[in-house]
């Protein structure tokens, strides 16, 4: 189906998810939000799809993020003090679509990704930035915080220390200081961003799917985990993998020494 504010293209089994409100900075309203539950839902139920990459349309931001924060820092709407605040809030929250993906998420990070946008790369398995784009949550000096999961992601991703840093001076990186404290796992000049993401989606849908989607839940589920159960959640899902079609693929290629072809199955 044509959407508003978001491009949905699927090729060799790769979707592409393109944030398209160049002229707005790809800042995310309430129809974009609408348009990304419903493309995140079609890509759970195609069986075909291997790897998803997220962009931003235009070659000067990612994401500036949200209509609502952006609002109220322009004092063009004022947050009610009452549950319309969570209302309103959840509307615009985006990022728990992305992590509900089960097959690896790319971030082609083309430009600035701040506030709510940094909280969308954030959500995403692998994020390839350009190699002049910023990052930040300049929330404090509205009076706000993060509110799509930016205290609890940026932590779990970089050090205590330097995401508190983040959020609470407002102060932006650039890329080179996001690859240095593990933002971002690599930065390319803007002309060789497409061609990089694609070569890391191409490699990825060559593997098993389930696989994947298995490895992808073990270090997603594990973080909130023990040591010990996170142990033993790898082992299941190890075991588990010995029962599909994929694993006697895999073990067939090996043995024949041919290119195995995976079916998800």
């Amino acid at each position: 189906m044509p959407y508003k504010f978001l491009i949905y293209e699927i090729k060799d089994s790769v979707a592409y998810i393109t944030l398209n409100r160049p002229e707005a900075g790809n800042v995310i309203n309430d129809t974009l939000a609408r348009e990304l539950k419903d493309v995140c839902d079609q890509i759970n139920q195609d069986k075909l799809i291997r790897a998803v990459i997220l962009r931003g349309a235009g070659d000067k931001a990612f994401c500036l993020g949200n209509e609502l924060e952006r609002s109220i820092q322009t004092k063009t709407v004022k947050l009610p003090l009452s549950t319309q605040a969570g209302d309103l809030t959840s509307k615009y929250s985006v990022t728990s679509l992305i992590a509900a993906i089960n097959c690896p998420v790319i971030a082609a990070i083309n430009g600035d990704a701040l506030g709510a946008g940094l909280e969308l790369a954030l959500v995403c398995d692998l994020r390839i930035a350009i190699n002049t784009a910023h990052f930040g949550f300049p929330y404090v000096a509205s009076g706000l915080m993060p509110m799509d999961g930016g205290t609890q992601r940026l932590p779990r991703l970089i050090s205590k220390g330097k995401s508190l840093e983040m959020i609470l001076t407002g102060d932006l990186i650039d890329a080179q200081e996001a690859l240095r404290i593990g933002l971002v796992n690599k930065i390319v000049p803007s002309k060789e961003l497409a061609a990089e993401v694609d070569q890391i989606a191409q490699k990825i849908r060559e593997k098993a799917p389930i696989a994947l989607r298995f490895a992808k839940e073990a270090v997603n589920k594990g973080l909130d985990l023990t040591l010990e159960q996170g142990l033993r959640l790898e082992a299941d899902l190890y075991f588990l993998l010995h029962t599909t079609q994929d694993r006697t693929e895999g073990i067939t290629a090996f043995r024949t020494k041919k290119a195995p072809r995976f079916q998800g199955k």
